[in-house]
């Protein structure tokens, strides 16, 4: 398969450069009941990331994404990062396998969470002018399997409320198949694009995960030749309980496998990719130690290295310690 030339990012003034996910819950923290990393917390976190990375993408505007950027102007962390909206539903979705059925009373008071949630989003932008590169309005909210499905017509709304007081290129991460059909309305409003690809999800092998994820790729970037298109998921997670992915499927060597594979491209082809994600984060999913959404991170909980990253950090630190700090 031939690669796709896009429209450069550096029209909209982002330069190409590593970039990762991040989102720092350890074990006994979690989103859902508010339990954040501390300060000294994020700032570990992101000593770690410093070595390697320029651009950290967010998935709120919680006290958790405060953080981040506070420790990013504080101590002089050099990354540029791009803060995202948590959106809940404010649909109900038969397509989601586990369920999205929810009463207009609860839908009604999720609209209002998410209007807050906007309204935070701009609070911190304009706050943190230096800190930020992008806004995202949302994450896999219009995917067909969505448990937080939001109208596109109701995205609109928040790009247009964000542009109005905001000077900064606003995009929507979304998984790819949305972008070529339902989504093309908002496309058209938007700085750039930002797709997910998920080959060990979608049942392939390791061996054909990286000619999947280039036509993945291309079938957003060909549909929009003049709009940037970034990537801001891509991995593999490495352990599975059989749920969506099979355990045989799900491996450190893996991982790294697609890792090189995945950026190398990226590298050659100047892709700008969040690679999915950082840290192991044990809060998600279902309670089973097994569950894939808890290990994708390329560090465990415990902020060592997994195989992906052990040849990179040992380099970085040859004459220092041999951990991070």
């Amino acid at each position: 398969m031939s690669d796709i030339v896009t429209a450069p990012l550096a029209q909209i003034g982002i330069e190409f450069g590593n970039a990762v996910c991040y989102s720092g819950y350890r074990e006994n923290q979690s989103p859902l009941n508010r339990t954040y990393p501390s300060y000294e917390q994020v700032c570990e976190d992101l000593h770690i990331l410093d070595h390697h990375w320029q651009y950290l993408r967010l998935y709120d505007c919680s006290r958790h994404a405060e953080l981040v950027l506070e420790a990013i102007r504080n101590e002089g962390f050099d990354f540029r990062v791009m803060l995202g909206a948590d959106m809940r539903a404010e649909a109900s979705n038969p397509g989601c396998p586990w369920g999205a059925d929810f009463a207009e009373h609860r839908l009604e008071e999720n609209r209002r969470i998410n209007s807050a949630e906007i309204d935070r989003m701009i609070e911190l932008a304009l706050a943190y002018p230096q800190e930020l590169f992008s806004l995202s309005v949302g994450n896999e909210a219009t995917v067909e399997w969505t448990d937080h499905l939001v109208p596109v017509e109701s995205l609109l709304g928040y790009v247009r409320r964000i542009r109005e007081r905001v000077d900064l290129p606003i995009t929507f991460c979304e998984n790819y198949v949305p972008w070529t059909g339902k989504l093309e309305p908002l496309a058209a409003e938007l700085d750039f694009l930002s797709l997910h690809t998920y080959p060990v999800w979608e049942f392939q092998t390791i061996e054909g995960a990286m000619e999947y994820t280039r036509a993945n790729y291309a079938s957003v970037a060909e549909h929009y030749p003049d709009k940037p298109v970034v990537i801001t998921e891509a991995g593999w997670t490495t352990n599975a309980n059989g749920r969506g992915i099979e355990p045989w499927n799900a491996s450190q060597e893996f991982q790294a496998d697609y890792y090189n594979q995945l950026i190398d491209w990226c590298n050659r082809e100047k892709i700008l990719t969040f690679v999915f994600e950082a840290f192991d984060e044990p809060w998600k999913g279902s309670p089973d130690p097994m569950e894939p959404e808890k290990h994708w991170g390329m560090f465990t909980v415990e902020r060592q290295p997994k195989l992906v990253m052990q040849e990179i950090y040992a380099h970085l630190w040859e004459d220092a310690s041999g951990a991070p700090g």
